[in-house]
């Protein structure tokens, strides 16, 4: 009889079994909206493209004129590739230092909480003495410093205002850039129920009014019945400033809230009414930026004041330049309202971006593996890496601090894919090509394996045991393994044991724990933590799931802050919502000033339809794939065209050039090309293609496309959101788009690289 074993995904809990035909996933009957994203995870186990033993790439290994990107790898053994990345690691920190090492991971590589790439790595490398790490996210990379200085920590994000409030109490959803239901179906650490689009569909069932501020109109589901506007790609920050004028001018903002909740209200109305620079906010001024009508404009301020109004932000707006400006504008928009505090009213930031944005949190801990302490100061913002490896010693600025960057000499990177997360591509591979050695793991072949000296074979959650949980979700899963690990393939863990045995610290890495020890340890200890006394380890091991108590649904943010601020002040200077902050105007920063503030990005600086590249392209969220994660999964190739990503645009666009849905054609931007294939939408405004993340970069015929298979940061600026964050501003940039006509170049994506003969010898020692 077949046995199914339960597992945990980002996107979902499930069951599967390996059968003749392949790997058969069974999405969990208590889930309401199973996540089409459970399609992909056969392709988990696809050997095509799995990694099944150590590599080392010939030109480092043979110290040869081959670069990263470019060569072929050799198959090796356990102990030879263990021996050259322990002598590599221990050359660098006795050399030049610990701080030499650049430790990167992303974190989404499972939602098992022991497996937890980035604390295996993080682990790792604090025992051997520490690394330079990175801060922050691509995702929030804007906001969360910023939402330090304005609100005082990331509340907006972590503590909003739960679903259920809203379904009850909102009369009017506000949705800048939307709450798309793609988004919500993930979360970091899993999602044991999809709620999201029942709770929104609830709300409109009472009557709730969305209006969708958004260039795709699939940003809010059809259902919902939302009036959609939308503006110019990038200048939300103004309408939100013209919504905010309105409120003023005609008397429909809460004097008190201002007066009692917030500082900085007077520079703020000066700005708006234009006693700095001359300009009024005016609707009128807005028609003119974001292309929406004035009286639209004075129409939707007034819904809002009249109506209890929940402003909501998503993650998107922030990941442009200038991206702390929208978040900014739109706090001071709800200020302005004051409505915080309020059942239903006020704003978040991120609701339809995750899962876990307005879900009950847990009051207490996960089990999760402990990372040590990093002796090593040095950090960068990580979206910044590339400069980091481009230019060592070069100073920067970042959240007031002057700073500068390591001179890195060894990468090790587990558990991500920065040829996912990273803009400008081509520059990326011109930054992994300046260490002396890069070390990863992984289970497939990625642009990251393929940029890599040492890649180790990863294990995938189907090839191991862990704990699945997120602190958002209500269910703590024993993910059972699933298949045994394909070819020699090994699990972070079982890596770094080796690596840390070798190198003399496995006690301290392992503490005389394997796998097993380490599973039930973290659940003992968390279970004494959160004071349960029920099932012992083997217990829940057995049954398989728990059900965890978790805060209540009646969470308001900022409400008991409402109600007294005194006796429950903000985490600011000042304890309220800072409109003005007297510490990000003392840094100086044009690019961030102390207020909200319109500042014209570069992809608004020629006027749209005209220059080399007249169409905004909006890079967003795939809907059939978590970031760059199984591209090769059912769900991701059934939405490709030819293999190549689908490219979105408005029929008037493409009737200019001559297009038809899927027609091929090459994308250009100022920084890069790819190759792509059209889907015409009414969906898209005019003016915009859509071009969704997550391709896998294919740079294999560079004098066709930089990426032949639709990569959107082939096309995107690696520049910071601004002085103050030094986020990530892969949304928005301006393209031209042109019918491909060419022979249409094999994709080598999908397929691993050139391999060199089995059973090479190599000698242990560093090449370098």
């Amino acid at each position: 009889m077949t046995m199914y074993q339960q597992q945990s995904s980002h996107w979902g809990l499930f069951s599967a079994a390996r059968k003749p035909g392949g790997l058969d996933v069974i999405p969990d009957p208590d889930d309401p909206n199973p996540a089409p994203l459970l399609r992909n995870v056969p392709a988990a186990l696809d050997e095509r493209l799995r990694v099944r033993t150590p590599h080392v790439r010939r030109g480092w290994l043979e110290g040869g004129s081959a670069e990263r990107g470019d060569d072929e790898y050799l198959p090796i053994s356990w102990s030879e590739a263990i021996g050259l990345a322990a002598g590599e690691l221990d050359r660098v920190r006795t050399t030049y230092g610990n701080e030499a090492i650049y430790g990167g991971s992303y974190g989404w590589g499972s939602a098992g909480r022991f497996h937890h790439a980035q604390s295996q790595v993080h682990r790792f490398l604090n025992v051997i003495g520490g690394y330079t790490r990175s801060v922050q996210t691509y995702s929030l990379g804007a906001a969360r410093p910023l939402l330090r200085h304005v609100v005082g920590n990331d509340d907006p994000i972590s503590k909003a205002t739960a679903w259920p409030v809203l379904a009850e109490h909102t009369e009017h959803f506000v949705c800048f850039g939307g709450i798309p239901e793609k988004n919500s179906q993930v979360n970091s650490g899993g999602v044991s129920r999809h709620e999201v689009a029942g709770h929104l569909r609830r709300a409109r069932a009472r009557g709730a009014w969305f209006t969708l501020i958004s260039p795709l109109r699939d940003d809010l589901a059809p259902e919902l019945d939302a009036r959609w506007l939308a503006p110019v790609p990038g200048t939300d920050t103004a309408l939100m400033l013209a919504l905010s004028y309105v409120l003023i001018d005609r008397g429909w903002h809460d004097e008190e809230f201002l007066r009692t909740h917030c500082v900085g209200f007077d520079q703020f109305r000066r700005y708006l009414f234009g006693a700095a620079d001359g300009i009024a906010k005016s609707p009128q001024w807005a028609e003119q930026v974001c292309g929406i009508d004035a009286a639209v404009i004075v129409g939707l301020a007034e819904s809002m004041a009249t109506r209890r109004t929940m402003v909501t932000l998503s993650w998107s707006l922030q990941r442009a330049r200038y991206g702390e400006q929208p978040l900014w504008a739109g706090i001071a928009l709800a200020c302005v309202l004051g409505q915080i505090g309020l059942p239903g009213g006020g704003f978040g930031h991120g609701y339809g971006a995750t899962a876990g944005v307005g879900a009950r949190r847990l009051p207490y801990r996960l089990p999760t593996l402990p990372q040590g302490v990093n002796p090593v100061r040095e950090f960068i913002p990580v979206a910044r890496v590339a400069d980091m490896l481009l230019h060592p010693g070069e100073e920067y600025d970042y959240d007031g601090e002057r700073r500068r960057y390591p001179d890195i000499r060894l990468v090790y990177w587990a558990g991500g894919n920065p040829f996912h997360h990273h803009q400008d591509l081509a520059r990326l591979t011109e930054a992994f090509r300046r260490p002396d050695t890069v070390i990863v793991h992984e289970p497939f072949w990625t642009a990251t394996a393929r940029h890599a000296d040492i890649v180790f074979p990863a294990t995938t959650t189907l090839e191991r045991n862990d704990l699945g949980c997120a602190k958002e979700d209500r269910a703590l899963v024993a993910m059972r393994q699933v298949t045994p690990p394909l070819g020699q393939a090994r699990s972070d863990f079982e890596i770094f044991a080796a690596l840390a045995g070798k190198l003399g610290v496995e006690q301290e890495f392992t503490e005389g724990r394997d796998e097993w020890g380490w599973l039930a340890h973290l659940y003992e200890q968390w279970r004494r933590e959160a004071s349960d006394p029920g099932l012992d380890f083997q217990q829940f091991w057995e049954l398989g799931r728990l059900e965890l108590p978790a805060e209540p649904d009646d969470q308001v943010l900022y409400e008991q802050f409402r109600a007294d601020p005194a006796a429950h002040p903000l985490a600011t200077p000042s304890g309220r919502i800072e409109l003005f902050s007297e510490r990000i105007d003392s840094f100086g920063y044009a690019d961030c000033p102390g207020h909200p503030t319109w500042l014209v990005p570069e992809e608004l600086q020629i006027q749209p339809g005209s220059g080399d590249f007249p169409l905004f392209l909006v890079a967003n969220n795939p809907a059939t794939r978590l970031h760059s994660q199984l591209d090769h999964g059912a769900t991701s190739t059934s939405a490709k065209i030819h293999g190549r990503e689908p490219v979105r645009m408005h029929p008037t666009d493409a009737v200019v050039r001559g297009l038809s849905t899927g027609d091929l054609v090459r994308v250009t931007s100022a920084t890069g090309s790819v190759l792509a294939a059209v889907v015409i939408s009414c969906s898209v405004r005019p003016g915009v293609v859509q071009l969704s993340t997550g391709a896998w970069y294919d740079p294999s015929a560079p004098g066709v496309a930089t990426c032949i298979h639709g990569n959107p940061n082939a096309l995107t600026r690696d520049v910071g959101t601004s002085r103050l964050a030094q986020g990530c501003t892969g949304q928005l940039t301006r393209v031209q788009v042109r019918r491909f006509i060419e022979t249409l170049p094999p994709l080598k994506a999908h397929e691993p690289p050139t391999e060199g003969p089995t059973g090479t010898a190599v000698s242990t020692d560093s090449p370098t």
